[in-house]
């Protein structure tokens, strides 16, 4: 089933994730949603807190990227809890973007080299060191779990610059391609 992709200032986005238990109803059928929602906006990952929940999951489906990116080839993935133990190497400044934040990009310096750890959606156990463009996206995606957004890692003077933009979104005068939530409106003082 497509799910609304919600959009910066839902306090959802915000807040930190739990955790996902043997005895979580119906996983498989989330994980499936989320592709579903995913490939339906023209996303490469989707993180729950987007959909409007608050757990621990990630999907990915990096393959659309394996022109630029050979890394990316076929990689598609449920991240179910996933821990990034290890981050190395010099940071590399790439734009991003996110369903969450439509019509924006901004350069964002990620490590590209990390250590995942997660379990898929059938709770089974994986480890992986994981380069390039994949490693970005994994990052990106994990930072939903923890409440944050790509565009906490620009500077507060680009920030300032877009924050037009922001409250665009905020304000719902900014459209998408895609079924969107946005934030509870907000009152004026």
């Amino acid at each position: 089933m497509r799910l609304p992709v919600y959009l910066y200032g839902h306090p959802v986005l915000r807040e930190k994730s739990e955790e996902i238990t043997p005895e979580y109803p119906d996983l498989k059928k989330l994980v499936e949603d989320m592709f579903v929602t995913m490939y339906a906006s023209e996303g490469i990952g989707l993180a729950a807190p987007q959909i409007g929940r608050n757990d621990r999951i990630v999907v990915i489906d990096a393959d659309p990227m394996k022109d630029k990116f050979p890394e990316c080839a076929g990689r598609k993935m449920a991240l179910v809890n996933p821990e990034i133990t290890v981050l190395e190497g010099e940071k590399v400044t790439r734009a991003e973007g996110c369903l969450s934040l439509p019509g924006l990009s901004e350069n964002v310096a990620r490590v590209e080299h990390i250590h995942l750890k997660w379990l898929d959606e059938d709770l089974k156990p994986h480890e992986e060191e994981i380069s390039g463009f994949l490693a970005r996206i994994v990052q990106h995606e994990c930072d939903h779990l923890e409440g944050m957004l790509y565009i906490d890692h620009i500077s507060p003077i680009r920030k300032q610059l877009i924050r037009g933009k922001l409250h665009n979104i905020i304000d719902g005068k900014t459209g998408c391609d895609y079924p969107a939530k946005y934030a509870p409106k907000r009152k004026r003082r």
